[in-house]
């Protein structure tokens, strides 16, 4: 894994709204270069899914910030999902994954996506058939797991570690706020830093949950965002953890390269983050459906920012893209199939 500055900082990163030169948490790691590009062809291919129509980046699309620029995103056989896809950059810092949290790890998260009937509708069987009979695949197995052999069948912890290495080298650290972060103060300029006063302060409170330099807190929050027009209320978190104080709690996300992934929220609600910031002010719980009762989270008030210091805050959110890693999308695959976006 290549080294970065906020290597250098010790001071921990759950604690507090998280300063400039703050530490970052144990990234996932120890994985080869082969390892990582047998990762980078398997994300773009769509032999992955069951009938070869879909792969991880049709929701996860590095051109669109690692998202699928939709509010929703949609399944196999064009099913419309719940929730919006999620960044994975930094996703290899996360110790909880999707919205709800339901996995643990980047392998369980593969898991669950291949062989999800409503994403990509594969069987641990129909895979495993599949990749052992593309002679490309079992070569670039073969170089990336050499302890094993090279006769022997491609498995299933393979695929999902291979997946995962791939997507811990999805590393977003660079940005002008990070140049700022590190010392170079021209990075910002005074309406950007006026930005990052806000949302620094204990009256926005932003920082409080979106904790840099991550820009997460890795915890849950109920917040109350509204649902798409004539959905009921997504139970989020509640269903995983089996808690009914979670109810409507979901992850909190990073906010790295937020510029890039509109719309905003689980539900894709808000089309701009104007929109996104500008519901932290407009009343604790004011989305929330009649009939529920929501355990809504403390952060969540009344700071009565004005237009002026919404701007702000959406000038500040800007400068955290940063695509310095971006990954080059496989020319040809192994499959013969073409990357599918």
């Amino acid at each position: 894994m290549s080294k970065n500055l906020y290597q250098q900082y010790d001071s921990p990163n759950n604690q507090g709204v998280g300063g400039l030169q703050t530490g970052l948490p144990q990234i996932r790691d120890g994985f080869t270069p082969q390892e990582i590009d047998l990762g980078r062809y398997l994300f773009f291919d769509p032999v992955l899914s069951l009938d070869g129509s879909m792969s991880c980046a049709t929701c996860h699309d590095p051109n669109k910030g690692f998202g699928d620029g939709l509010p929703t995103s949609i399944g196999k056989d064009h099913i419309k999902l719940d929730r919006a896809a999620p960044t994975l950059w930094n996703v290899g810092y996360l110790t909880r994954l999707f919205w709800d949290g339901r996995a643990n790890s980047l392998e369980e998260q593969m898991e669950i996506t291949l062989f999800s009937e409503l994403e990509m509708a594969n069987t641990p069987e129909n895979l495993l058939r599949t990749l052992n009979n593309i002679d490309n695949y079992k070569r670039l197995f073969a170089e990336a797991y050499p302890e094993r052999g090279k006769q022997e069948e491609i498995q299933l912890d393979e695929i999902f570690k291979a997946l995962a290495a791939f997507q811990t080298s999805l590393v977003s650290l660079n940005s002008k706020y990070d140049q700022y972060a590190h010392g170079y103060h021209k990075a910002l300029n005074d309406q950007e830093i006026e930005g990052m006063n806000v949302f620094r302060s204990f009256v926005a409170r932003c920082a409080e949950c979106h904790t840099p330099p991550l820009f997460t807190n890795q915890q849950f929050a109920v917040i109350g965002t509204p649902e798409p027009d004539g959905l009921p209320l997504d139970p989020g978190a509640e269903i995983p953890f089996n808690d009914k104080s979670m109810r409507g709690a979901f992850k909190v996300p990073t906010l790295r390269n937020i510029d890039l992934t509109a719309p905003y929220m689980h539900s894709g609600k808000f089309e701009t983050m104007r929109e996104a910031v500008e519901f932290y002010t407009q009343g604790r719980g004011h989305a929330v459906p009649k009939g529920e009762k929501l355990y809504i989270h403390w952060h969540i008030w009344e700071p009565q920012l004005s237009d002026y210091e919404l701007d702000r805050l959406v000038d500040f959110l800007k400068t955290l893209s940063d695509e310095s890693f971006l990954p080059k999308i496989p020319d040809a695959l192994p499959s013969g199939l073409k990357a599918t976006l």
